[in-house]
């Protein structure tokens, strides 16, 4: 059974930093494109940012580029997002997500809440 759990999430100040987790199971994660989705309540999805398999390729959207980074621990089956400099306007459910075009498993998400 393949399973996406994030974890990290919380309240942190602005220009703070925090590392999300998405711990996989059933299912390699260096051998599918990986991706982290967020979600402002009341608002649509937002895509964040992918990881591709193979070469391990990144992208990310123009919100967060220079400040987020993601990656992946072969050993731990595990997807990281590293983000720096936060802004209030990053206040959102992060989703880890299987995919990029399409995506087929996603997490229950992880709140985190930028506020001083």
């Amino acid at each position: 059974e393949v399973q996406l759990v994030e974890s990290g999430g919380g309240l942190v100040q602005p220009g703070g930093t925090l590392t999300l987790s998405c711990a996989a199971s059933g299912f390699t994660v260096s051998s599918f494109p990986m991706s982290w989705i967020r979600q402002v309540p009341g608002k649509g999805l937002e895509w964040v940012a992918t990881i591709d398999s193979g070469r391990d390729t990144t992208s990310y959207a123009d919100s967060v580029k220079g400040r987020f980074s993601i990656s992946r621990d072969s050993a731990q089956n595990t997807l990281y997002l590293q983000m720096n400099s936060l802004k209030p306007e990053d206040t959102a459910v992060y989703y880890c997500a299987r995919g990029w075009d399409t995506l087929d498993y996603w997490g229950q998400g992880t709140q985190v809440t930028v506020s001083s």
